[in-house]
């Protein structure tokens, strides 16, 4: 996936292995220190890598906050995977680690990106420079999971581990 240039166009460019192996490690000393992460997505069928996401913690203008990823790989594209991943992983966030709110970012350029995030309930909050490069982002709070997770859509989820 960091080597294909259609999926990291909006991601921050194509990563050497290198760069993917350090990434990968600071993935899982998140998992450690945080009790929290990115999830690994593979196909149901034969377990193909289909991509990654969950939820990281991240600095934004000196503020901690806990960010909703995710991306997939190209030939997944398109079939409702990022909204359900987007969808779950807002769930987890309120139900089982109570954060207060959680944000969501992507370039300006990247209108799928952006779906997901409505579709998610996250709404635009401001324009802010992430890894040297302009973002919008949006934020979902705690209050309007609630309004939202009564809704038909957000109440089919499948249950939450326990």
């Amino acid at each position: 996936m960091h080597a294909d240039p259609a999926v990291m166009a909006t991601l921050g460019g194509v990563r050497s292995r290198e760069e993917t192996v350090g990434f990968l490690d600071r993935l899982l000393e998140h998992w450690r220190v945080h009790g929290f992460g990115l999830w690994l997505l593979q196909s149901r069928e034969d377990g193909q890598f289909v991509g990654r996401g969950g939820l990281l913690t991240v600095e934004v203008d000196a503020q901690a906050e806990v960010e909703l990823a995710y991306a997939l790989t190209a030939r997944w594209w398109g079939r409702g995977l990022a909204t359900e991943l987007a969808l779950s992983s807002v769930r987890l966030a309120f139900e089982v680690l109570a954060v207060p709110s959680l944000i969501c970012m992507t370039l300006p350029i990247n209108a799928a990106s952006r779906r997901v995030m409505h579709q998610a309930g996250f709404r635009y909050e401001k324009d802010v420079l992430h890894r040297g490069l302009p973002h919008v982002l949006c934020r979902i709070s705690g209050e309007r999971w609630t309004e939202l997770s009564h809704q038909p859509v957000y109440r089919n989820l499948p249950a939450l581990p326990s």
